[in-house]
């Protein structure tokens, strides 16, 4: 019944490029919307939450590199491997959004220290100014936005859990009936 209704939405459930897409589109937003809270909206991330942001790094371009082999049709493994691969980072990025969760939530202590998410400083001088003047990035233990209760770590696991799933489901339709493969 409902794929009478939404045909173009069971074409993209069915389409493992459009879910490779999908994949690529989200992770891309995901990871820029970060950089844009940081840089234009002013949130200094925590240690915690810029180690976050790696499996998206990977990711993104691992989610291209995935649609791109479905869509030009390369072997099939090769795309399977790519949507692997993909699925393994954001469920490490699925893991430390949890954790990152449960040491804002105080579920469990988090790392011995959080050092400032402000790099590290240039020089010998910088540092010693920068520990003199009481500069230091933001705790790893206190959420600094929520919405609906969730803080970025709680949304972050989320949306990895989604691109996991929909890896997964990239995964076997590109292996599933020969209709919906490649």
């Amino acid at each position: 019944m409902t794929e009478s209704l939404f045909p173009a939405a069971a074409r993209l459930r069915n389409s493992p490029s459009a879910i490779a897409l999908v994949l690529l589109l989200v992770s891309a937003a995901t990871i820029l919307g970060a950089l844009g809270f940081e840089h234009i909206g002013g949130y200094e991330p925590c240690a915690l939450c810029l180690e976050q942001r790696w499996p998206y790094y990977v990711g993104v371009p691992v989610a291209f590199a995935a649609w791109l082999s479905i869509a030009l049709a390369a072997p099939r493994w090769l795309a399977g491997l790519l949507l692997a691969l993909f699925a393994g980072l954001m469920l490490y990025g699925f893991g430390l959004a949890i954790y990152h969760s449960g040491v804002e939530w105080g579920f469990w202590a988090g790392p011995a220290s959080c050092a400032p998410a402000g790099g590290v400083p240039g020089s010998a001088g910088a540092m010693l100014q920068s520990l003199q003047a009481g500069v230091h990035g933001p705790s790893c233990t206190e959420a600094t936005w929520r919405l609906l209760g969730l803080s970025f770590a709680g949304w972050n696991a989320i949306v990895s859990a989604l691109l996991v799933a929909g890896a997964a489901l990239a995964f076997r339709r590109l292996y599933g009936s020969s209709s919906a493969s490649q």
